[in-house]
């Protein structure tokens, strides 16, 4: 910016930007600007109520199933993601992203599947078009039980 002023209306402010693209060429841009500033609830807080093991039989055993019913505050989500990841919360092992339609209430079960037995870090992520919350839980998952 090679200058800046603004006149008596506080809302416009009058700019000189000076751009050298190609070292040799210098363009001059002046004028006025008004922008609007729209305030959004958004997604204020998620909470993981509960986590349920869903039980299969023993030739369905290749994953373990678990569902998470999710609550939120605030505006209703559209997506949901879920990134699992080793029990520190710093390697991740999978991420789903699923779109997802509430209509009144913010209650919802998110079905998660894990290969194999052990301790992991889950983060659910609830999103919308201008806003994200996420919450996370450390889950043990023992060959089709967790807790």
């Amino acid at each position: 910016t090679t200058g800046a002023s603004s006149n008596s209306d506080s809302s416009t402010t009058v700019e000189s930007v000076e751009d050298n693209p190609d070292g040799g060429c210098h363009i001059y841009r002046n004028g006025y600007y008004r922008t609007g500033i729209s305030v959004v609830e958004g997604i204020l807080e998620v909470n993981i109520i509960q986590m349920t093991s869903i039980q299969m039989t023993e030739s369905q055993a290749e994953n373990s199933l678990v569902d998470f019913v999710v609550t939120c505050q605030g505006s209703l989500p559209t997506d949901v993601c879920t990134v699992v990841s080793d029990p520190t919360c710093q390697v991740s092992k999978s991420v789903a992203c699923d779109p997802i339609i509430v209509t009144d209430e913010c209650l919802l079960t998110v079905r998660r599947a894990f290969e194999e037995p052990g301790t992991y870090c889950i983060n659910i992520t609830l999103g919308d078009d201008t806003s994200q919350a996420l919450a996370s839980a450390l889950i043990s998952v023992n060959g089709g039980e967790s807790t």
